[in-house]
């Protein structure tokens, strides 16, 4: 997806399979998260500045849709894009899409909040970490899916 970057990228083995043989949805979570912490990386909150600035940041609400199912042996990779930048609070999205097909495999939308970790209270993101998320916004949904919603509402 335009606009979006790599954040995780691996392979699905045979013990992260469920009964129905497709990968579990713990696994997918996890790798969400993985995709999380490069994110965060990518912007500057990395794990020295959560260290040093005794600094947090706290998932509020995550959604996932799963689209397509992810078997053993299937490699996929995960792009990340900004949805939104307030004081506080990142959105963004992960799209997990299988590397053969190409095909979105899951999506996972995360709202997540910057915290004062000694207060344990939210606090405002540091200006060139908002800046650099503020960069990344792409436009979401995408406007071929806002298509297909109003089109399946006629």
């Amino acid at each position: 997806m335009a606009g979006m970057t790599e954040t995780a990228r691996g392979a699905v083995y045979p013990w992260q399979c469920d009964h129905i043989g497709h990968m579990n949805v713990m696994w997918y979570v996890g790798r969400f998260d993985e995709a999380t912490w490069n994110l965060f990386a990518q912007l500057g909150v990395t794990p020295s500045y959560l260290r040093e600035g005794k600094a947090g940041m706290a998932a509020v609400q995550q959604n996932i849709t799963y689209r397509r199912e992810l078997h053993a042996g299937d490699v996929f990779v995960v792009h990340t894009g900004v949805i939104e930048v307030r004081d506080k609070v990142l959105r963004y999205v992960h799209d997990m899409m299988n590397s053969e097909t190409g095909e979105t495999a899951a999506l996972c939308e995360l709202t997540v909040v910057h915290l004062d970790s000694g207060t344990r209270r939210s606090s405002p993101l540091p200006v060139e970490v908002a800046a650099r998320a503020r960069e990344r916004i792409i436009d979401w949904p995408p406007p071929s899916a806002r298509a297909a919603k109003a089109e399946a509402t006629v």
